[in-house]
């Protein structure tokens, strides 16, 4: 069993430069060399495959044996950490292995039928398999560094690897971001002077385009994710710069236009100290939600604070690098920190979590870019964003809102989520990945593996007895600072909601209205705190006819208070569903509703969170002073006691 690291270290922080991390580009090299050190502890000779240990659970491969395609992905998913790499060093050697050579050979591997890492040609397969993902991605690798990877092969495996490679390039997709890797694979042997189906090409390109949304955002079939950002935005200025100008000029221009409109909202999506949220399938996957932020340096934009750029980037990989429970034997963990078996989805191996290396392609943008020589900063949250209030950032297209919190620094996300689960090809679409009503940078989402337990969302006894979450929303609009959705349950339309968030600076205040024709046994969740100093303890507190529940971990304080409608206040602690401890505790909101169709019924809660340490005072528990709610339940109007009044209009 190889030795099991402990965290990624920075040496010799450069603080005049960067203040805030003390990471530089050459930190950004010193990382990813860490990474493929740990991949390479499991080659001993240059024959060994790029394969390791299994996670438990519902990762492939299912079945004893060799699995082709996990070869293929532990292969070319490695490279993308390489390739940068080899690009400044050719004779690169780790664990006494001469990387190029390593990834020539196992290249040829992938074209020699008696080898266990065969990849036959496409051939009558009419269906888009993994396999077309991992040569998209070995077709970025050479289009980057051709002189390491291509012009050393001879010209047999060059025909023999364009063959095997453009069959599944010229083929079937899938819907979404996959067609990146069709367009890589035909673009490459393309420029290499292969014979590509053009028309099939322009065809991916323009589909791919019909994909954006605006602000920065590409839908990604059905779902918004970082796949608009580790695929769409990461695919499409690189292609733009390889080869869309050289023969596609419009379409590159496109790509970049849209590339631009990104420094608008997605900066923001990130905390103040650069952490991402966790949200969306493939979390696995982690700071590779960060490249396009280097990929600012390619294009010429003066509107970009290439000092924040930086800080982000740096900072969500060290959010990873730098946690104890990242690494096992090695290798990154299957989850968000470590291992999360309700983050992982079937189509991943362990090896595909170096999707991840898509950051350090951001070191093919040079040296003497602003990104890398520019001071970092910490951008709007030190200059925008003031303490004592709140920040959105709504996406009109995307039906998207990110929200600032100032007071804990923390960005949080609402987007969309209309899959049903039962029956479905891939029910994670309808899952905790997707189905919370927000997510939020310092409460990363628990799973509802408890019975009857849920952070972030509601639930219901159904007719099966079995707890089911929202996961079918209808958003309805964003307007004065209130998100609208409605809401009905999977398994019966007859529960029904309709739902208004309402952003403060110290946490959420929903005003949701049922409208259920039958009745409902129900439960809503606050955000979940791990374990992590000590126990987390519980209080108490009474503030007039209000009972409030509080939670400490020593880190982040919540507080729940319901104003209207619900009967009961629990404290649920939870082992084994939370992925950052074994421990946590949520405080959940009970209630059992009468049909609510004809009389509907309001339901209002405070969901808070402060700093650990920090004391509640009486106005911050209760900054409503009074709530008016029409006759017709249609409205309902909010006095603060700071004198603002909201309108929740249904």
């Amino acid at each position: 069993m190889p030795e099991e690291k402990t965290v990624f270290r920075i040496e010799k922080p450069d603080w005049n430069t960067s203040p805030l991390t003390g990471v530089t580009r050459q930190h950004w090299k010193d990382a990813a060399l860490y990474l493929l050190q740990g991949a390479f502890s499991y080659i001993h000779s240059i024959e060994d495959p790029m394969k390791f240990p299994k996670q438990p659970g519902k990762s492939y491969p299912r079945k004893p044996g060799i699995d082709r395609t996990e070869l293929l992905e532990g292969l070319c998913r490695t490279l993308f950490i390489a390739v940068p790499l080899l690009k400044e060093d050719p004779s690169l050697t780790v664990n006494n292995i001469k990387v190029a050579d390593y990834y020539r050979y196992h290249i040829s591997q992938l074209l020699d039928s008696n080898s266990t890492a065969y990849i036959r040609p496409r051939g009558s397969i009419t269906w888009p398999t993994q396999t077309l993902v991992e040569f998209g991605a070995l077709a970025v690798s050479l289009s980057v560094i051709p002189e390491v990877l291509w012009e050393p092969l001879p010209q047999q495996q060059k025909d023999l690897l364009a063959q095997t490679m453009i069959s599944y390039g010229d083929g079937p997709t899938v819907g979404s971001n996959w067609k990146f890797f069709n367009i890589f694979v035909l673009s490459f042997f393309k420029d290499k002077g292969y014979p590509v189906n053009e028309k099939l090409l322009k065809e991916y390109i323009d589909k791919s385009l019909a994909h954006y949304r605006g602000n920065g955002w590409y839908n990604d079939a059905p779902a918004y994710d970082y796949y608009s950002m580790w695929a769409f935005q990461m695919y499409g200025p690189i292609w733009a710069e390889l080869y869309g100008k050289k023969y596609f000029p419009r379409e590159a221009e496109i790509f970049e236009s849209n590339f631009r409109e990104l420094k608008s909202s997605y900066p923001y999506l990130f905390s103040r100290n650069g952490e991402m949220i966790m949200w969306g399938r493939s979390m696995s996957y982690r700071f590779g939600s960060a490249i396009p932020f280097p990929l600012m340096g390619l294009v010429k934009d003066t509107g970009v604070n290439y000092g924040w750029m930086r800080r982000i980037a740096s900072g969500v990989m060290l959010q990873f690098l730098q946690n104890p429970e990242f690494l096992e034997d090695n290798v990154p963990t299957l989850g968000f920190y470590g291992a999360y078996e309700p983050a992982v989805q079937p189509y991943s191996c362990r090896g595909s979590v170096y999707w991840m290396g898509k950051l350090f392609l951001g070191l093919l943008v040079p040296e003497s870019s602003p990104f890398w020589t520019a001071k970092e900063n910490e951008g709007a949250w030190g200059t925008e964003l003031k303490e004592g209030n709140i920040y959105h950032k709504f996406q009109d297209s995307s039906n998207i809102l990110i929200t600032d919190y100032p007071n804990i620094g923390a960005s949080e996300i609402r987007a969309w989520c209309h899959v049903k689960a039962i029956k479905a090809n891939e029910p994670f679409r309808a899952s905790e990945n997707y189905n919370r009503l927000s997510y939020n940078s310092a409460f990363p989402w628990q799973s509802d593996s408890a019975e009857g337990v849920v952070a972030m969302n509601y639930i219901f006894l159904n007719k099966d007895k079995f707890w089911e979450p929202w996961r079918l929303y209808n958003f309805k609009k964003f307007d004065k600072g209130i998100y609208y959705r409605d809401a009905e349950l999977e398994t019966n339309p007859a529960v029904r909601f309709n739902l208004a968030d309402l952003p403060l600076p110290n946490g959420i205040l929903r005003i949701d209205r049922n409208i259920s024709s039958d009745s409902v046994n129900m439960v809503l969740g606050h955000y979940a705190l791990p374990q992590l100093k000590g126990n987390i303890t519980e209080t108490t507190r009474k503030l007039k006819q209000y009972e409030i529940k509080i939670i400490d971990n020593g880190v982040y304080q919540l507080a729940m208070i319901p104003l209207q409608g619900w009967q009961k206040t629990v404290v649920q602690k939870a082992e084994g569903i939370h992925p950052v401890s074994r421990i946590s505790k949520v405080i959940n909101v009970t209630a059992i509703a009468a049909p609510a169709a004809e009389n509907p019924a309001i339901y209002a809660t405070l969901m808070l969170w402060k700093k650990s340490g920090q004391r509640w005072t009486d106005e911050e528990l209760m900054p409503v002073k009074k709530i008016e709610i029409a006759k017709d339940k249609k409205s309902v109007k909010l006095v603060m006691r700071d004198g603002a009044t909201h309108s929740v209009e249904y």
